[in-house]
C-alpha cells in the first residue's frame, strides 16, 4: 500500500514535469521554433484544424519560419489563423509559401517573458508539493488506521519527500534553460 502510494505520486509529479515542458514549448522566444504553433487551428472547410496537418513547416534559418500548405486555397485562411493566434507574428505570402520572420525580441519583451515563465514554473511547483500533500495525507492515515507502522511511515515521508526534491529541482532546471534561450541575443 505505501508503495503505491509513493509510486502514484512519483508518477503525478512526471507528469506535471512533462506538462510543464510542454506548456514552455509554446512560448516563443527570439529563436523560430515550430512549437509555438502547436495550439494554432485553422478553419479549413469549417473544421478547425491543427496547422501542421494543412501544411509542411520548416526552420531554414534562425529567425525564419516557413509554411507550405499542401493545398493553395488555404493560404489566406493560415494567415487569418496565425494572426488571431495572439503570437506576434505576421505571415507574408507568395501565393505558394507563406514566410514568417520572427523578430528579435526588446530587452524589456525578454525579461517580460522570463517573468510569465517563471509565474508558470512556480504554479507548477506547488502542482509538486499538493501531490505530496497529498501523499504524505495518505500515509499519515495509514498510520492512523494501523495498516503500518510509524517507522515505515516516517521513512515512506521522506522518500516521498526526496521524489519532491528532484522533481522541484527539475522544474528549476528548466527554468535555468528557458531563461537562458530566453534572454540570449
Amino acid at each position: 500500500m505505501i508503495e503505491e502510494i509513493i509510486e502514484e505520486a512519483r508518477e503525478k509529479m512526471e507528469k506535471s514535469v512533462d506538462a510543464l515542458r510542454k506548456e514552455l514549448k509554446r512560448i516563443r522566444t527570439g529563436r523560430a521554433s515550430l512549437s509555438v504553433f502547436d495550439g494554432v487551428r485553422v478553419n479549413y472547410y469549417g473544421t478547425p484544424t491543427p496547422l501542421n496537418q494543412l501544411a509542411s513547416l520548416s526552420v531554414p534559418e534562425s529567425r525564419l519560419i516557413t509554411i507550405q500548405p499542401w493545398d493553395a486555397s488555404a493560404i489566406k485562411e493560415i494567415e487569418k489563423a496565425i494572426l488571431k493566434s495572439n503570437l506576434g507574428l505576421t505571415p507574408t505570402s507568395d501565393g505558394k509559401i507563406i514566410r514568417i520572420t520572427i523578430p528579435p525580441l526588446t530587452e524589456d519583451r525578454r525579461k517580460e517573458i522570463v517573468k510569465q515563465v517563471n509565474k508558470i514554473c512556480e504554479d507548477y511547483r506547488v502542482a509538486v508539493r499538493n501531490i505530496r500533500r497529498d501523499a504524505n495525507e495518505m500515509l499519515k492515515g495509514l498510520k492512523k488506521d494501523g495498516d503500518a507502522s510509524e517507522d515505515d511511515v516516517k521513512k515512506s515521508l521522506d522518500d516521498v519527500q526526496k521524489i519532491t526534491d528532484d522533481h522541484i529541482r527539475q522544474i528549476d532546471d528548466i527554468f535555468k534553460e528557458k531563461e537562458k534561450e530566453t534572454l540570449e541575443l
